[in-house]
């Protein structure tokens, strides 16, 4: 391997320089959280007398620079967004371009391949990879992309090119089709860069192959955050006789227990998550059951009917988006907890998941130990877990940490 191509630093540009980039400058003592390792710039950070937003268009690689004219580092823009840059690198010799970004991907595929036997992960995890408004999940020989910043998008074609060179893959497909594309100012589209878009990706996991659906799929497919609390926690409900598997969207959760030998409900709002669920039971050799409906009306009606679970799953989809939703957001964390736990016997099993980053961990506890005590009923956390390794979190940015998992024993007191 060149120094090129190693990963312990950066290629240098011989091309362009920190003088052939235009000026983005902060205002005074605004530079201290960037400095810090934070990689996002807010529009009210900016000196916008001495570099007017305005006058950038959306996408532009600038050189950011203090109130005194210390070079902070290499970030792209966009005037119409709140968060205003995104640092891209530090080092003044090493601009962004193609050979930068491949120096990324070869950071981040070693990390992967350290941790995973097989192909089967999140490649590139935006930030905490150093490429922010970027994600890459790796299927076998399918890489599917999802891009959510104006940065980055006009950063495509070398995004393809540098995947091609580091990963050599049979398909590309780009699922651009998040709401948070919107806030950027940027079209939803799926489109594919290299091969045909596949109905449905592959997955191998627990000893199980899996099959989700790309384009009508959630993200690009599938769920690899939450690989390692399956990992975790199935084994620690092996032997239960029945299993009820809550938002269970594929059926990552429940095919396995159904393998080890309970019986699983599955409940999901979904017609399409639930038919893929179903024959991803069928093609490990299993069976499942499924109900499509809502899922606090769902587990409403199984309480009416004095339905008793061993094991209950809930893994609900980000109920607190942004930070004014976070009360209404918390009374539904304890709402949906507090019907799991009524559909446990006198000595149950709950795992219990948020994928709300504003939902912090302490108050998924909260709605966990409050819906508890509403039926007079004794918690014990006995498993914790987080994202999976492949979604690393950057020690500067809170942001990137972002899932919670409890496995609780939920007994009569």
């Amino acid at each position: 391997m060149t120094s090129h191509d190693s990963i312990d630093s950066p290629p240098q540009s011989a091309e362009r320089t920190v003088a052939d980039f235009p000026i983005l400058r902060l205002k005074r003592q605004e530079e201290r959280r960037v400095a810090a390792g934070h990689l996002w710039v807010f529009s009210n950070e900016v000196d916008t007398v001495a570099t007017p937003l305005t006058g950038f268009a959306a996408g532009t690689v600038v050189a950011v620079r203090s109130d005194r004219d210390k070079f902070l580092g290499y970030a792209y823009v966009n005037p119409n967004s709140l968060i205003a840059a995104r640092i891209l690198g530090r080092e003044a010799g090493f601009a962004p371009g193609p050979s930068l970004l491949v120096h990324r991907l070869r950071v981040a595929i070693a990390l992967r391949q350290k941790l995973y036997a097989l192909p089967y992960y999140r490649l590139v995890h935006g930030e905490s990879d150093a490429l922010p408004g970027l994600v890459v999940d790796r299927y076998g020989e399918v890489l599917v992309v999802q891009i959510s910043t104006a940065g980055m998008e006009a950063q495509k074609g070398a995004i393809v090119a540098a995947l091609e060179k580091v990963v050599k893959p049979e398909v590309i497909v780009f699922k651009n089709d998040s709401g948070s594309r919107e806030l950027e100012g940027l079209p939803k589209y799926i489109e594919a860069a290299k091969g045909e878009i596949p109905e449905r990706v592959t997955v191998l996991e627990n000893g199980l192959r899996f099959t989700a659906p790309l384009a009508t799929g959630q993200k690009t497919g599938w769920f690899y955050d939450q690989a390692g609390n399956r990992r975790q926690f199935l084994p620690l409900i092996k032997g239960a006789a029945r299993v009820l598997d809550v938002f269970s969207y594929v059926g990552a959760w429940a095919v396995p227990a159904a393998r080890d030998g309970a019986e699983v409900t599955c409940i999901d709002s979904s017609a399409g998550a639930l038919e893929a669920a179903a024959l991803n039971a069928t093609a490990n050799g299993v069976a499942i059951q499924t109900v499509k409906a809502d899922a606090f009306e769902a587990m409403e009606s199984l309480h009416a009917a004095r339905e008793k679970f061993d094991v209950v799953i809930i893994d609900p989809p980000a109920f607190i988006k942004r930070r004014k939703d976070a009360p209404k957001g918390e009374a539904a964390y304890k709402r949906l907890n507090q019907l799991a736990m009524q559909l446990l016997p006198r000595d149950g099993l709950l795992i219990s998941c948020s994928c709300s980053y504003h939902l912090e961990t302490g108050a998924l506890l909260d709605a966990i130990q409050k819906g508890g005590r509403h039926l007079g009923r004794f918690v014990q956390v006995i498993g914790t877990g987080g994202q999976a390794p492949d979604h690393p979190i950057h020690p500067a940015i809170p942001e990137t940490r972002y899932l919670k998992s409890f496995l609780c024993r939920v007994t009569h007191e």
